[in-house]
This record gives structure tokens, sequence and C-alpha cells, in this order.
């Protein structure tokens, strides 16, 4: 018989060897979860183009795919006011098909509408699918998901945990993409929730971008979100129903292009890198959250001493998470020294990503100006080539700057220590922001 003593002294080897078994999968999960398991690019791509130059087109028509097509039309929303009626409108006249991937989905009255409109349209007959991202819509109202479902609308969630798929916890999808019959394309940044609603006009509501869009592009539209239904539910959808014929309705050439880390997680990335590389006059980016890494920090200032006239809007005080904020202001010594005009949004949290170039192209869509949409998030962009597009969104840039606080090199070299030791513990999680 063993003594309380001896049994205790017995005890505690497994107990460490098992703590040890713990410690070792969760730092083996966090591995897994923080890594692409890609090889990233590690070079700077050198200019051997302007963007004008057809080279440039071939190249990411070529080299990201799909390639770039004519024949298309696109209309620019600006903040919930115009987004969400046009958006409910498609829907609404919606006769085949619908297919919704979203990051965002929480509650709130702007919920309520999309899953009636959904649920409607489904009990006429219309084949509607869902696609949720399981952390973006963990908030999301149950009794939403109840009436679809039971309206007949397929849900999915994206990366939903599970004991023998748990390593991709950390890979989100981000993609903002509503297409109806097939025909008309939604994307940008907005997502459904409250804080999307009314015109930037207070703290509660914020300013975002979306792009209505119809022709032949809308068609890759349809197969990026098919990219993400096949991983979720196994079910390829491939009829007339989603895949129709589409006639050219304006004179727009666009593409629209994805990223993930389980396959072309550079894409995204290495497209910003040749538009940089080969900007010749200007760069406007407008980003939610803009964390460069040292890469593409290289590529904007390599612009800047060839001439480029960079200018960025990125949130001010009012945004969803002030450790981006911090460890995007701990970047922008060397931009800044360079030439690079950045400014802060001042009347509320600022949620848009739109980046023109040289008056021709105009790229929108889900993607943020960070390390987790170049390298975690699966990704979703519409590549415009269109100067009156671009003039157009030049035009909403500057009067986005009028209600922006530029920050000087010197502001930023002055600022208080409080704030340079909160935006280095920020930039040490720079590669997860």
């Amino acid at each position: 018989m063993r003594t309380p003593h001896t049994s205790l002294n017995r005890r505690r080897p497994i107990g460490a060897i098992f703590l040890t078994f713990a410690l070792t999968l969760a730092a083996t999960l966090l591995v897994l979860n923080f890594t692409s398991g890609e090889k990233k690019i590690e070079d700077r791509v050198e200019r051997q183009y302007a963007l004008h130059d057809p080279q440039f087109q071939r190249a990411l028509g070529v080299l990201l795919g799909p390639p770039i097509v004519g024949g298309n039309r696109f209309e620019s929303l600006h903040n919930g006011d115009q987004i969400f009626p046009a958006m409910l409108e498609a829907i609404r006249s919606a006769q085949q098909s619908i297919t919704f991937e979203t990051y965002i989905y929480w509650s709130g009255d702007i919920g309520r509408a999309f899953a009636d409109a959904l649920a409607e349209r489904a009990r006429a007959g219309v084949k509607v699918h869902v696609l949720l991202d399981w952390v973006g819509s963990a908030k999301i109202d149950a009794h939403f998901l109840e009436e679809m479902r039971a309206a007949g609308v397929a849900i999915q969630k994206f990366h939903a945990p599970s004991w023998y798929d748990i390593a991709r916890m950390n890979n989100r999808t981000h993609r903002k993409l509503l297409v109806v019959d097939g025909h008309i394309g939604f994307t940008g940044g907005v997502g459904i929730a409250p804080e999307w609603t009314g015109n930037a006009q207070d703290p509660s509501h914020w300013r975002d971008s979306h792009y209505r869009v119809e022709g032949p592009v809308v068609a890759q539209m349809q197969s990026v979100f098919m990219d993400n239904w096949i991983k979720a539910s196994g079910e390829v959808l491939h009829s007339e129903r989603y895949f129709p014929a589409i006639a050219p309705v304006g004179d727009g050439r666009a593409q629209v292009f994805s990223s993930s880390p389980s396959g072309g997680s550079e894409s995204m990335h290495l497209m910003y890198l040749l538009a940089i590389a080969a900007a010749t006059r200007t760069i406007d980016l407008s980003s939610a959250y803009f964390v460069p890494d040292a890469l593409t920090s290289d590529a904007l200032i390599a612009a800047l001493r060839r001439g480029v006239r960079i200018r960025i809007i990125t949130p001010g005080p009012i945004i969803d998470a002030q450790t981006v904020r911090h460890a995007s202001r701990a970047s922008w010594g060397p931009l800044l020294q360079a030439g690079a005009e950045i400014s802060e949004y001042q009347p509320t949290m600022f949620h848009c990503k739109v980046f023109t170039v040289d008056g021709l192209l105009v790229s929108v869509g889900s993607t943020n100006f960070d390390n987790r949409s170049f390298r975690l998030n699966d990704e979703a962009n519409l590549n415009v080539y269109d100067a009156a597009l671009a003039a157009s969104e030049t035009a909403v840039f500057e009067e986005d700057l009028k209600k922006s606080r530029r920050v000087t090199l010197e502001a930023w070299q002055n600022r208080p220590w409080r704030e340079r030791a909160m935006e280095r513990l920020a930039s040490l999680m720079a590669s997860q922001l």
C-alpha cells in the first residue's frame, strides 16, 4: 500500500508530461495557423515597364490570372445609403441564382433586410447560396440563419473549427462577393452590420465604398465564389443558372482575381508590388488597415524617389482596431521622409479599400494593405483598367482628403513617447494584422 506522499511524487511526472504535451500541441497549432506554408516573395519586384505599357496588363492577365476582359460597366457606391439599396434591389430582382460570400454578417435591421430578401427569393424558387466566414459571422442573429434555412437558402460556414482541420483556424475568407443571376456582381469593403448603414454621418456609421459590376467579368467573380463554395460544401455549381452567356454592356476592361493561403497566397501582394513598380505619376491608396511589410514599403519608397506622387488615407482616432493603427503608424517614418502624403480620416471609421494608379488602374475589393490580407486571408479584388472610373475615384479620394488630417514628418517624429511605446509593441504583431 502506497503512502499519500509516495503517490503524490509518482503523479507529478505524469502531470509534467501532460503539461509538456499540451504546450507542444498548442505551439504546433500556433505555428500552423500563423504560417501559410508557401514561399514568400523575398526580392524587390523591379520596374520593367510603365503601367500604361500594354505589357503591364499582359503580365497581370497571365501571371495572376484570369485574363483581362472587355465589355464591362461599373458603378461606384459610397456608404450604406447607396450600397445597401443597390444590393437589396439586385437580390429582390433575382430569377435564377444568388451567390453571396461575406466576412461580416452580424445583426440589426440591415441583417434582417438581407435575410428577408434572400429567404423570399429562395421561397420563389431561386437557388440561393450564402457563404459566411465562421469568425466574421460569429455575431449573426441565429434567427436569421433559421429563417433562411427554413426558406431553402443553402448556408455554409467557412472554416468552422473541427478536430481534423484545426490548423486552418487562422485562414478566414475575407472576400465580399454578391452575384445575381450570373449577370450582376458586387464587391468592395462593406459588411452586413449596422456600422455600415447611413452616410458616414457620425462615428457610429462608417465610411466605405462598394462597386456594382455588369459584363463578362462577372463570370470571373462567380468563379471566385465557387472556389470557396466547393471548399466549404464539396458542391460544384456549374450550370447556366450560374454561368450564363454574358454580352458586353460597356467598354471597361477588368479582371477579378483571388488569393488564398491554400493556393496563390502571394497573388494579391504581387499585384500591388507590380502596380507600384509600374507607376509613373500617381498612386492614391484608401486603406482601412495600412500595415505594409518591408518589401512593400521599399517599393513605395522607390516609386517616390522616381517622382511618383503617393497619397494615402487611413483611419484616424476612430478605428475598430487600435492595435492596427499603432502598428501602422510605427512604419510611417521612412515613407514620410521619402515624401509620401499620409492623412488620417477624422469623422468616423474609414473602411475603404481602393488603389488607383496613374489615372488608369483602379483595384477594389476586400483586400487590406497588410500581411493578413496578403498572406493569411482568402481575398478577392476587381482590377479595372478604365480612365473614367479612375478619374471618378480620384475625385472621391480628394473629397475624403478634405475630411482627413495630414501627418507631417515633423509631427510623426515629435509624437509622445507613450505613442511610440504602443507602436513598438503593436509592430511585434504586424505579421498577424
